[in-house]
């Protein structure tokens, strides 16, 4: 047994490392680090897991889904993969700016195979980790080098990513209309009106092709007035291209808006994806690219692109860039994934048209054209947060509280009970 004093003197030293211990936690690097909020997207899956339901439709995630809703992979993604394997290459670093072949290969698709700004060499391009990597690119780029204001405009809605990777670059970011939640269609008077209000000189974000969120598209005639707006302001034009072929099934098509603004003069720059239309999600194979006056300036802005690649992540990676290359560069493989990119595309319209079908079929007195005048992987039906809250509770139907809906989660076999659902909810 301990006599009193050494009962006295334990009693303390555990004193003493309980205030020590406590110290310690009080001083912490990370104790005031806050809780961050939760990400949508993730909370849909977690939901959807624990849902027993064996019909549950899943329409929140990105990513396409042949009609078996199933992750698909591209039989060219596949023949190029073996075809990159067969050659037994090395694994040594790419160049600062990545695989030369996929770099010029993403310009021609990009810009055309009859673009003056590519054949007289005045475009800087760089291999990006995929569609947020040239993003986040350009947003640098511009931070640095922009000789108007900091502050680039983006679409309402636009992509939640675009806010975050461009206030991370150090720009201030602010929005024009875009999206008329009333008709579910173009604010178009108001997007042009918001582009001529606009400071002169300002950068402004344009969705090339399948808007995301919303699945709304100027037309062509539209592009064409926005493009003089864009000009009359002196703005500078941002494109965002993570769809090209995977909206309309024409890569030409939807690539008119890029095209037609270098053709009036613009010197934009570009953010191009491969995760959708090769399906190389998981590969981040993307470039970054910046229309210049000429190829001496070219040279200025290529050597302060690789300054800016550098220190962010070194060199970009090999494998996803060869097998987009050997795509882009075999004629026989590159007509045989623009059928299969075709297909994807006639996959998700179709789907459309036979959910605006089922719809009338049930008597819906609503109009459901926009589900069909909208492009793209995404569609905003136009329900509300209560709405899309009961699709989820009561029928096992998850997407994001804004109405939006990944079409490609949309098969032969669940649209008939997603129809319903919809009825049950909306009328």
């Amino acid at each position: 047994m301990l006599s009193k004093t050494a009962f006295q003197r334990a009693a303390a030293a555990n004193s003493r490392n309980l205030v020590t211990k406590q110290t310690l936690r009080a001083a912490s690097a990370w104790s005031q680090v806050p809780q961050g909020p939760p990400d949508a997207i993730l909370g849909i899956t977690e939901a959807f897991k624990k849902d027993s339901n064996p019909k549950k439709i899943n329409l929140g995630v990105g990513a396409y889904r042949d009609d078996k809703g199933k992750p698909y992979v591209l039989p060219s993604v596949r023949e190029a993969e073996q075809q990159v394997v067969k050659k037994n290459l090395d694994k040594e670093y790419a160049g600062i700016t990545g695989v030369p072949d996929f770099t010029k290969a993403a310009a021609l698709l990009a810009y055309g195979p009859n673009s003056a700004a590519v054949n007289e060499g005045r475009v800087v391009i760089t291999q990006s980790i995929s569609g947020t990597g040239a993003l986040r690119i350009g947003g640098a780029f511009l931070e640095r080098h922009y000789p108007g204001a900091k502050a680039i405009y983006i679409p309402t809605p636009s992509w939640a990513n675009h806010k975050a990777v461009f206030t991370d670059c150090g720009l201030e970011v602010k929005q024009y209309r875009y999206y008329n939640k009333d008709t579910i269609g173009l604010d178009f008077d108001g997007m042009v009106e918001d582009i001529k209000k606009m400071p002169k000189g300002s950068i402004v974000l344009l969705h090339a092709c399948a808007h995301n969120p919303t699945g709304v598209d100027p037309t062509e005639a539209q592009w064409k007035e926005i493009s003089d707006a864009v000009k009359e302001g002196g703005h500078y034009p941002f494109f965002d291209m993570a769809y090209q072929g995977f909206a309309s099934g024409d890569t030409n098509k939807d690539a008119f808006a890029l095209r037609y603004f270098i053709e009036q003069g613009h010197q934009p720059c570009l953010a191009q994806s491969f995760a959708k239309n090769m399906g190389l999600y998981g590969e981040r194979v993307g470039a970054f690219s910046i229309v210049t006056e000429s190829p001496e300036e070219k040279a200025r802005v290529d050597s302060q692109v690789k300054i800016l690649v550098r220190p962010l992540y070194s060199n970009p990676p090999v494998h996803g860039a060869r097998v987009a290359s050997t795509i882009l560069n075999d004629a026989s493989l590159n007509k045989q994934w623009l059928g299969e990119v075709k297909g994807m595309a006639d996959r998700i319209i179709e789907m459309r048209a036979l959910l605006k079908s089922n719809l009338e079929k049930l008597g819906s007195k609503h109009d459901w054209s926009h589900i069909t005048s909208q492009i793209g992987m995404f569609a905003y039906t136009g329900l509300t947060a209560e709405q899309m809250t009961k699709l989820a509770e009561e029928h096992s139907v998850y997407a994001t509280k804004d109405g939006r809906i990944s079409v490609a989660g949309i098969t032969s076999e669940n649209v008939g009970r997603l129809a319903e659902a919809i009825y049950k909810v909306k009328g």
